[in-house]
């Protein structure tokens, strides 16, 4: 796409309100996870008058019952969203979608580290459970639209839906959304994309009196119960085993835990000596799951500026080679400059304008033109 073409693309409309672009008659099912941000998600589309109610997922295992009083999906959060509905008048049921959280999130998170790749989980959740399973149920049993917690927003361009970053940059949580397409997107209510950011939201709560209002924020994935390394140890049980760390060059230098245990960019926790007093830190590199070998160098080989990721999720299309945007490669991190080279329903291949480190196998690629989420892919490969 030429610069011209670029500057032509019709700025998308997005709602100063979320609500207010609900039709008439909308019926919301709001996902309560038990925190602030998605009661207070409830309690909004509660003053607006809209029919509302509340749907906790019940995904804990049942044979862990010792981890079913923290986090998101938990029985406490069972319970505090129940309180939360009832202080705001609305209905609230909870679901047991354990066996298909099991199948399409955590089955691919334990094959993904375990083969070497850097999932996210949180992506695959919103797009197969919370705008999958959830969607598709609250759809048979009478509702029109999915309200969530999430900080994002969504707008429209002629006849098609758009996804945007939440107007609280430091909260923005539309990179883990952007394999949501037409159909889920149409169906997507995100109350909280205009608000000022998490203070407005504890303040908005603590006026209302819910009992979610001081609650903590999570820091950990939802069914992680002991740190992230603690539960690829008891998960992957059997499924890994110590290996060689080499340098660029093949030169072995040390000895992993097994591959699950480290990533793209990991400084800390090789283990290994340095070369010589003012020698550069050792960063791991990549991870051969073919030979076990982790593989480690100096930061400026991480460097990288051509990007290739397959699977991918286009919100409203594909973009056009040639043409200019941002690319994200974490939750939280920083957008980079690039240009699109390749984009279809299976391939995405961008260069980045200035080169990028700590690029990981199984990272979602996702793809901005400003403010808007245009879609993205898995991580392949980059270099």
């Amino acid at each position: 796409m030429s610069a011209v073409a670029e500057a032509a693309v019709v700025a998308a409309s997005v709602p100063d309100d979320p609500l207010d672009s609900l039709p008439a008659g909308a019926v919301v099912a709001v996902a309560m996870s038990g925190g602030v941000d998605s009661s207070v998600a409830a309690a909004r589309c509660a003053e607006r008058g809209l029919r509302a109610v509340g749907i906790t997922l019940a995904m804990w295992p049942r044979d862990r019952t010792a981890d079913r009083d923290r986090g998101c999906c938990s029985v406490d959060a069972v319970d505090d969203a129940r309180r939360v509905a009832a202080t705001l008048g609305i209905a609230h049921y909870a679901w047991n979608l354990e066996d298909g959280f099991r199948e399409a999130v955590i089955t691919d998170f334990e094959e993904e580290y375990a083969s070497g790749r850097t999932p996210n989980p949180c992506v695959r959740c919103n797009e197969r459970i919370k705008f999958g399973a959830l969607l598709e149920r609250a759809l048979q049993v009478g509702a029109t639209h999915v309200a969530t917690g999430h900080y994002a927003r969504a707008g429209r361009r002629g006849a098609d839906f758009t996804l945007h970053r939440a107007v609280a940059a430091a909260k923005d949580q539309s990179y883990t959304l952007h394999r949501l397409d037409q159909r889920r997107l149409s169906r997507a209510v995100f109350p909280l994309g205009a608000s000022a950011g998490k203070d407005a939201v504890r303040d908005h709560a603590r006026r209302l009196g819910l009992a979610t209002a001081a609650k903590a924020e999570s820091q950990e994935l939802c069914f992680v119960s002991d740190g992230i390394r603690g539960e690829l140890q008891r998960r992957l049980a059997g499924r890994y085993a110590p290996g060689p760390i080499v340098d660029a060059g093949g030169t072995p230098l040390g000895e992993h835990r097994g591959l699950p245990f480290y990533t793209v960019g990991q400084r800390a926790g090789l283990g290994l000596s340095p070369a010589r007093p003012d020698s550069e830190p050792r960063y791991v590199l990549r991870l051969d799951a073919a030979t076990n070998t982790v593989v480690v160098g100096e930061r400026q080989a991480l460097l990288r500026s051509r990007v290739r990721a397959g699977a991918c999720s286009w919100v409203a299309g594909a973009p056009a080679a040639g043409s200019r945007c941002e690319v994200q490669l974490r939750a939280h991190g920083a957008p980079h400059p690039a240009v699109i080279r390749l984009a279809s329903p299976d391939q995405l291949e961008v260069r980045t304008l200035e080169p990028v480190a700590q690029v990981s196998p199984g990272q979602a690629l996702v793809v901005y033109r400003g403010d808007e989420v245009l879609g993205g892919g898995i991580v392949a490969e980059a270099s």
